[in-house]
Order: structure tokens, then C-alpha cells, then sequence
């Protein structure tokens, strides 16, 4: 083949090599034309090389070492290649092992074998030459062929139909049935009219049946009948409760912000709100999806579709706030990754997430698709903005700015006397640093003595923080005490000894007793009592002769540093006999001041004349009447849906090394998904493009027709809350570690009925519930489960149990006490409390004023809420797009002996008797009626008797809201 020896090898060692990598890789190392100089094959060779066992660790995202191989730059830039000299190469030295030890490198996985190390020598000697149209990267398992990401598909055959007349529901029949005939499976035949009911009221609106509705449908001889069962629920309003309950979980809806301090979100409520409502009015969903994303920006003076764009902030954040730079940035980074998750993941169904630190070891989604998504989100942050109309604002506008402006007029002039007063202070400082001959107040202990006197009621009042001089009421203290005269002197203040501390505390409300004035009296150092009136009055069992009194707020801390609670600067000490009349009894007027500001506060006080009060009162007055006119203006709505910042949303925007902030990359700028652009018009802006156009722009590029990732996506969640499980098992996951779908091509038809519908998805329900597919009965056969046991073939309709806001919602709708009251602030089924962070204790008893439906609950995240967290309620910290289904001993014990259940069961007995009369044989069949959409059958009508006259109507009621054909669907 060659006349000649290659300038660089011997012979007989290039021949030798060659048939190596001929036979042992499959392919020729060189390639030659007529008259050219053999040239090495680096994408046949070297290539695969290093996609197997290097770039997962080398490569931009992930440059270890600091050394990529995604290009030739790295390796000799760093000098590990000497092009034509492989013993002056460092690659070799790391790939090659000595005396039978492991190579240094790769570290992960198998290592190179003779003739993989061989090929990388023969490349470096031959020039290492590297194509420059060559980007060695680590192959995804799966690429741009992926079934999911392909255009719909309208050219398949549509299975046969045997009627003219057929519906979008009979092909739906048909697709079912095809995959069945395949399996030797058949369908059932259709349920009982008061099973389909049932099924269909809960699945559209997460209730049960009325028993009115039951017998009109049971009695309904019109071949329509069900078509306006349906119809009717769908224009319910409880349809968009029910269905919003189930997006709400998607885009992981929570109303608390997580992490160490998990604080309530307080005006987050809307977004839920306006959720409902959408799917209520049915509004398409590509115009909600954009919405959620730039519904802020998308046209002008529209705060209802502004509140959408709650939905990038509806998940946790961490809002503790470090003032490490490193750590403010990780933190930063953290906050975007979850908002770039929660996107892709609710309206692509793609992982991208998993890209942060490296390309997607699975799909085929680059690192810098990430950060090209990093920097479309960029520019939002945790956050409220007043969401109302331009004309609606003006008008408050224009009550409030000449209050402000007279508030503002106000303030000017009494800073002016303060200031006048300070300088008068301040002239005379030397005067009175010479009065102020004692040591500053210490937090860690302060002491004052004085001649013997005697009292029954002892108060300090503050006169200023020493952290804010000007606020009087906050101070914190551990220990109080007061010493009297004895010979071994006594601490008559001690709650043990009888004495009673009395002053209004910090969260008192929230955590009884927690910082409460006992504190200050207990003997204990470290808890304290924090006031919020600037009076602790200690009142003792009788009257004491008193002479020294000792206070502090950090007695067993060495080094206090920077102080946790505040502590005083300036204080009085008052005596009394009956607690009406008190008279000083010292201060700290003679003591040196903690700090300047202290200083100056003291120094104001020194230098008041009567007519500076006169002046001063009468300034404060005014404000006063301003600032009681300013509250009497209601507040413009406050809504959490994020904060555009324009400085965060300043480019120039890098990947992240290893997905550390410390560590960029190269240049991104927002753009769609490279894998997509073979199908999808992609877009790509300019670094410096305003920060709402991105995010309309990732809108518009996800919601585009040709797009179909994300409304097969949407079809197959509207599926998967109609049949229990997904054409695609996985529904926030259509790549490659996800399911593949049981039925494509009807996942598809659904994706184009859709595009068809304009996104209106009460058209998909009304298709997918008209067939014979969803209306057959859920009876069990033990042939086809052993072909199919998890009817994923739709042999039977899988029933499956009530979610745990349905169960409740049943509970108290078949009791007869459920409110319905629509919108606005939820309700707590948990007691709040909160300090640095927060707690969520259950409340041991519900009372009526939470008989609300269960979408209005204020969920909180990491809350337990008793009855619905037994039930699996997901924890709204992530994504739930599939509910789990746990059956656990607490269920019972919940449903069996919470207080919950004996309040609803005596609700119950109350409407049994209210709506049958006394007479137990009809208020059993009543009560069968509300639960189980039935007559009872004459055994159940015998036990049920039995049972009421033994024990009573109200354990009858609580026996049948503990059976399982009450939170199960059929």
C-alpha cells in the first residue's frame, strides 16, 4: 500500500499497527488519495477514544485538571501533546501503566488497553492533527432521532373505525383496541350507569356525585346521557379546582419558601387563584404557559396575566441571604437552577437540569443549552410587585402622594429641630462627659446600687437600643434581679422565691410563654425575655427592702461579638407600693453611653427645651393625623410573582465550570435548545437584549406549532389524571431514562386533536371520556391481568384510591358541611409559629372554619397537615407530576381516631336525621346513597341496623367514612 516507511515509525511497526486498528477498531487509520500523503483518520481512531473514556471528566462543564479535550487548544496549551513527539507527550504517561499499576488516568471506568494507547502514539507522532470541524463531546444515550423530539406524526394509518359516523373518541377505541387484539386482550364491557357517575364527577371535579345527580343519569333514556353528565361537570367551577389542584402540583405551587427558615408566603394565593380560574374559562394553554413565563411583559396593562408569572418563583428559595460573596453566588446559581428545572420539566418533559455541570449524559441537551436558559431566567428574584391596572394605580396614586408629600414636609422640619437640638448637645459635650463618671451599661452584666428602700413593685422602662437608640420598646434581657438587705443578701426577684414578672413579649401569640417575662425571673442564663413595650414591672409576694439590682443579656458569653438580640442603652428604674404610683429610683444618666448614637440620644434629651417639646408635639401630632389618613387608603395588591432586576439580568453570561459560579466558562447568550433546531425555528439574542424579550422569546420558541414536545407532553398529563398512568409513564421525563410511550400514535392523534382545539383542553377531557375505553367497567380477569396486570393496556379501567385533598373534600361534602366558598387566602389545617424559623405544628382539632375545599389550604412546604399527609399529599418542594399511593397503619389510625373524623361523623348523623328523619332504615339508605352512589343491599341494611341501635347513628357514620369504597374509584 505504501511505497515508503512513514517518516516517523519503522516499518515493520506501522504495518504491525495498522492491522491492529484494522481488525481490533473495524476501521482503517489512513486514508490516502491518488498522489496525496497518507493522512491519519482522527474521527475513526482518536475520537472514539476519547468520547469513551475522557470527555465526561474533560471537557468544558467539567474540566478537571483545568484540561478539556472537547478541542486540540487545551492539550497544548497545557503541554500534554508535543505534536510528533509521543515520548515528550504527557497524555501517554497518563494513559500508560507502569510495573503493572493502574494508569493515572482515566480514573473512572475501564482503562485504555495496548492498542487504544497505541493509536493515541501513531496520532501524536503523526502531527497530532485535529480536524478543526471536530468537537469531541461524551455521546448522550440518545440524540436528535429521539422519538420525542420528531414532529407529530399525521401520516400514519388510522386504524379502522367500523361506524361512518365516528367520533375522536371511536378512534381512540380503536388505537386501545389494536394494541389489545396484539396481546389477545379485549376491552370491557361498559360500567354500571352509578359507577360511571362516580368516576366521571370525581375525575372532572375531585367530588363525589350528589345523590340527585345519580338517579337523573341512572334514569336518563337518551343516548346523550353521559355527553351532558360530562358536559355538565366541565362547566362546573369545582372542574377548575379539581384540575387545578393537579398543575398546582406540577409547577410545584407551595406557599412557604423552604430551606432552613421556611417563612409563609402570605400574598402568593393569587397565582392559585388565577390557575383555577384559567382552566376554569378553559383558556388555552399555550397562551397560559407563556403567561407563566412572561406574563408580566407580554402586553401592556394586563395584572391578570401578570399574576402568572408567579409561576417562576411558586417554588423554594433560600432567603437566609450570606454575606460570602462564593456563597451569595452558589446560592444565586441554586435559585435560577430551580426555576430552569421547573420549566423544562413542566412544559418540555426533558430533564435539563441534569446539564448544569456537564452535557446530559443521557439526552442530548448541551451544558450551554442550560446556561442559554441561564440567562433567559436570569434577571427575576424572589419577590412581590403590585399588580393592578395603570388607571387603578393613578387613582391611588393620587390620594396618597400629597399625604406622603406632607408627611415628607413634616418630617423635614422636625429632623430640622432634632438636628438643632444635637448641635446645642454637642456644644455642651465636655460639660457633661465630666457628669458621666460610670462604667456604659454591659450586656453581660449590668449592676446598680443604691441606699436601702423599700417596695412591693419594681419596673425598668428602656430609653432607647443600643443598636437604635431611637426605639424604646425593644429589649432583650436573660436574667433580672434585685437584692435586698438581709445580712446574706436574697434575690427577692426570683419567680421561686414568689415574685410575678409581668411585660408584653416578642411573639408572644406564636410561641406561649417561649420569650415571656418569667424568663427574666427563672434563674436561668440564655433564654430571655424579649420586650416589645420597653417595660419589664416584677412585682413581689410582699414588700422587700431593696438595694442593688443586677440585669443582662448575654452573661455566659465571654465574647459576645456581634449580639443576637438587642440589649438597652439608656434605662430608668422605678419604684411603687400599690403598682399605680411610681417614683425613680435610678437611671442611667450618669453612666458613660455604649456608642456615639447612644451619645447623641442622650444628648437630645439634655438639650429639649419646653418649647422645643411644644414644637416637637405638636409636629408629631400632625404626622400622626397624615399617617392615619395614609391608613385609611387601602393598599394596591401585593403579589408574589418575582421581581425583574435589571442589574442580575446584565450579561456577559458564561457556563459554569463543574456548575461553580467561581469557575466560567465559555460565552452563552439565550437561546433555544440545539437538539431542536432541526424541527423548530430556534432563536439566539444578544447578550445585551432586555430581559422581558428572553423570556417572551423562550415562551413563543416553547408554545411554537412545531414544537411538539410540549403539548404531547400536555396530552399525555391529561391522560395520565384520566386513566392513573401516562401514555408515557414518566410524564415530566420524555427522554431517554424515562418511559417510551405504550401507545405513540395515539399520543400523537391526542397532540394533534389539541393543536386542532387551540390548546383548549375541555375538548381532550370530553374526547378521552366519550370513549368505551374510559367508560368501560374496571371488573378484573384474571387471564388478562396475567398478560397485562397493570392494565396499561386498557384492557379494564384502572380504579385507583382518592387523592388526599379528595378524601377530605368527600368527607365533608358528604356531611353536608363543605364550603364552597371560592378564592382568596387559604386556610391553616397547621398552628404557625415562627422566630428565626418557622413551625408547623397539626392542629389536633379542624373546625369549621376550614371546611373548605382542600385546594385553599395554605400548604406550607416540609408541613404536616394530619389526615392529608398520611394520604401522600407530596411535599410541594418539587415537581409531584405523579402522585404516589401509600397504604401505611396511620391511615387507619387517622381516619379512624382523629378529632377530624368524629366531627364529620357527627355531621353526618346531623344531616341523616335532618334530610331521612329518625326512622334508621331510611337514614341508612341515605346515608349509602351520600357515600356510595347505591341502595345498600338487605345484608348491609341488616348489619347497619344492628350496628346503629348497639352503638348509635354517629359511630355508623364513622364506620362507613372509614370503608375503602369511599376513597376508591371504580
Amino acid at each position: 500500500m505504501f511505497e515508503e516507511p512513514l517518516p516517523i515509525l519503522p516499518r515493520q511497526y506501522a504495518w504491525s499497527l495498522l492491522t491492529v486498528i484494522a481488525f481490533v477498531l473495524g476501521v482503517p487509520c489512513f486514508a490516502e488519495e491518488a498522489d496525496e500523503e497518507p493522512q491519519f483518520d482522527f474521527a475513526a481512531t482518536v475520537q472514539p477514544i476519547l468520547e469513551e473514556h475522557c470527555v465526561r471528566c474533560h471537557s468544558p462543564g467539567n474540566r478537571k485538571g483545568e484540561v478539556s479535550l472537547e478541542t486540540i487548544d487545551d492539550l497544548l496549551e497545557n503541554g500534554y501533546v508535543t505534536p510528533g513527539d509521543a515520548q515528550a507527550s504527557y497524555l501517554l504517561d497518563l494513559v500508560t501503566s507502569e510495573d503493572g499499576e493502574r494508569p493515572s488516568m482515566p480514573k473512572e471506568g475501564t482503562v485504555l488497553n495496548s492498542d487504544q494507547v497505541a493509536v493515541l502514539k501513531t496520532w501524536i507522532e503523526h502531527g497530532a492533527e485535529w480536524p478543526e470541524e471536530i468537537i469531541v463531546r461524551e455521546r448522550s444515550k440518545a440524540d436528535g432521532t429521539w422519538w420525542a423530539f420528531q414532529p407529530l406524526r399525521t401520516d400514519f394509518e388510522l386504524p379502522a373505525v367500523q361506524s361512518p359516523n365516528s367520533s375522536a373518541s371511536d378512534v381512540i377505541d380503536a388505537f386501545i383496541e389494536q394494541r389489545l387484539e396484539e396481546a389477545g386482550l379485549h376491552r370491557n364491557p361498559i360500567a354500571d350507569r352509578r359507577v360511571l357517575i362516580g368516576r366521571a364527577t370525581y375525575d372532572l371535579t375531585g367530588l363525589p356525585p350528589t345523590p340527585e345527580e345519580v338517579e337523573a343519569f341512572v334514569n336518563d333514556p337518551s343516548e346523550n346521557a353521559f355527553e351532558k353528565v360530562v358536559d355538565r361537570l366541565l362547566a362546573s367551577p369545582r372542574y377548575g379546582e379539581h384540575w387545578g389542584r393537579h398543575w398546582l402540583d406540577v409547577v410545584r405551587f407551595g406557599e412557604s419558601n423552604g430551606f432552613e427558615r421556611n417563612v409563609l408566603i402570605n400574598n402568593l394565593w393569587p397565582f392559585r387563584d388565577y390557575v383555577i380560574e384559567s382552566i376554569n374559562a378553559d383558556k388555552p394553554f399555550d397562551q397560559l404557559i407563556r403567561e407563566h413565563l412572561a406574563g408580566d411583559v407580554l402586553e401592556e396593562d394586563r395584572p391578570d396575566q401578570a399574576v402568572g408569572t408567579a409561576f417562576l418563583v411558586a417554588g423554594p428559595y433560600d432567603d437566609v441571604g450570606n454575606q460570602d460573596a462564593v456563597q451569595a453566588a452558589q446560592i444565586r446559581a441554586n435559585t435560577i437552577d430551580e426555576m430552569i428545572r421547573a420549566t423544562s420539566e413542566a412544559f418540555l418533559g426533558l430533564t435539563i437540569g441534569c446539564a448544569r455541570c456537564h452535557d446530559h449524559k443521557f439526552d442530548p441537551i448541551l451544558q450551554r443549552d442550560y446556561y442559554s436558559l441561564y440567562a433567559t431566567l436570569s434577571g427575576i428574584k424572589h419577590g412581590s410587585q403590585v399588580v393592578v391596572h395603570k388607571q387603578t394605580k393613578a387613582e391611588h396614586d393620587a390620594k396618597v402622594q400629597p399625604l406622603e408629600a406632607k408627611r415628607q414636609e413634616l418630617t423635614s422640619k422636625r429632623d430640622a429641630i432634632n438636628r438643632e437640638v444635637l448641635e446645642r448637645g454637642l456644644a455642651r459635650l465636655e460639660e457633661y462627659e465630666q457628669e458621666w463618671d460610670r462604667e456604659p451599661i454591659d450586656r453581660r452584666l449590668t449592676t446598680d446600687e443604691f441606699p436601702p428602700v423599700e417596695a412591693k413593685f419594681l419596673r425598668l422602662r428602656s430609653l432607647g437600643q443600643d443598636n437604635n437608640p431611637g426605639n424604646r420598646n425593644s429589649f432583650a434581657i436573660d436574667e433580672f434581679e434585685v437584692w435586698d438587705t438581709a445580712d446574706v443578701p436574697r434575690n427577692v426577684a426570683l419567680a421561686s422565691n414568689g415574685s410575678v414578672a409581668t411585660g408584653a413579649s416578642r411573639h408572644i401569640e406564636d410561641f406561649p410563654g417561649a420569650y415571656g417575662p418569667h424568663l427574666a425571673i427563672d434563674g436561668e442564663l440564655g433564654e430571655r425575655f424579649l420586650a416589645t413595650s420597653g417595660t419589664l414591672t416584677i412585682e413581689f409576694p410582699k414588700p422587700e427592702r431593696i438595694q442593688k439590682i443586677t440585669f443582662s443579656s448575654a452573661r455566659n458569653e465571654s465574647e459576645p461579638g456581634q449580639p443576637k438580640f438587642v440589649f438597652l442603652s439608656d434605662y430608668v428604674i422605678e419604684i411603687s407600693t400599690d403598682g399605680e404610683h411610681w417614683e425613680e429610683l435610678i437611671d442611667s444618666s450618669q453612666r458613660k453611653p455604649v456608642n456615639e448614637a447612644a451619645r447623641n440620644a442622650r444628648l437630645s434629651r439634655l438639650s429639649t427645651t419646653p418649647e422645643d417639646q411644644q414644637q416637637l408635639a405638636k409636629l408629631n401630632r400632625e404626622l400622626a393625623e397624615v399617617n392615619r389618613k395614609l391608613r385609611e387608603i387601602p393598599p394596591l395588591p401585593s403579589i408574589f410573582i418575582g421581581v425583574r432586576d435589571a442589574n442580575l439580568a446584565e450579561g456577559p453570561f458564561h457556563l459554569f465550570l463543574g456548575g461553580s459560579p467561581q469557575r466560567p466558562g465559555d460565552l452563552v447568550t439565550p437561546a433555544s435548545l440545539n437538539v431542536l433546531d432541526q424541527f423548530v425555528p430556534n432563536y439566539e439574542l444578544e447578550t445585551e437584549s432586555p430581559e422581558h424579550q428572553r423570556r417572551a422569546a423562550l415562551a413563543d420558541w416553547i408554545v411554537h406549532p412545531e414544537n411538539a414536545l410540549p403539548q404531547r407532553v400536555l396530552v399525555n398529563r391529561i391522560w395520565h389524571y384520566h386513566f392513573g398512568t401516562g401514555i408515557v409513564e414518566t410524564p415530566s421525563d420524555f427522554g431517554y431514562m424515562g418511559a417510551e410511550p405504550s401507545h405513540p400514535q395515539l399520543l400523537d392523534f391526542l397532540a394533534a386533536h389539541l393543536l386542532e382545539s387551540e390548546w383548549r383542553i375541555k375538548s381532550l377531557h370530553r374526547m378521552i371520556m366519550l370513549s368505551k375505553t374510559y367508560q368501560q367497567s374496571s371488573d378484573n380477569h384474571p387471564e388478562a391481568a396475567r398478560v397485562d396486570a397493570d392494565a396499561r393496556l386498557l384492557w379494564r379501567f384502572p380504579p385507583r384510591r382518592l387523592s388526599a385533598e379528595e378524601i377530605r373534600d368527600t368527607m365533608l361534602s358528604v356531611a353536608g358541611v363543605l364550603n364552597l366558598q371560592m378564592g382568596g387566602p387559604g386556610f391553616r389545617l397547621y398552628h404557625f409559629m415562627q422566630d428565626n424559623v418557622c413551625t408547623y405544628e397539626p392542629l389536633d382539632v379542624h373546625g369549621p372554619e376550614t371546611y373548605r375545599r382542600a385546594v385553599y389550604h395554605q400548604n406550607a412546604r416540609a408541613s404536616v397537615v394530619d389526615l392529608m399527609t398520611e394520604f401522600d399529599q407530596p411535599d410541594c418542594a418539587f415537581s409531584t407530576p405523579r402522585r404516589s399511593e401509600t397504604t401505611t397503619p396511620l391511615q387507619a389510625l387517622t381516619m379512624l381516631n382523629h378529632s377530624f373524623t368524629f366531627d364529620i361523623a357527627n355531621e353526618l348523623a346531623d344531616r341523616l336525621r335532618r334530610e331521612a328523619g329518625e326512622v334508621p332504615h331510611d337514614q341508612i339508605r341515605h346515608a349509602w346513597q351520600l357515600c356510595y352512589a347505591r341502595d345498600p343491599s338487605s345484608d348491609e341494611f341488616e348489619e347497619c341496623e344492628l350496628f346503629a341501635q348497639q352503638h348509635g347513628v354517629e359511630a355508623l357514620c364513622r364506620v362507613l367514612l372509614n370503608t375503602s369504597a369511599l376513597i376508591y374509584v371504580e
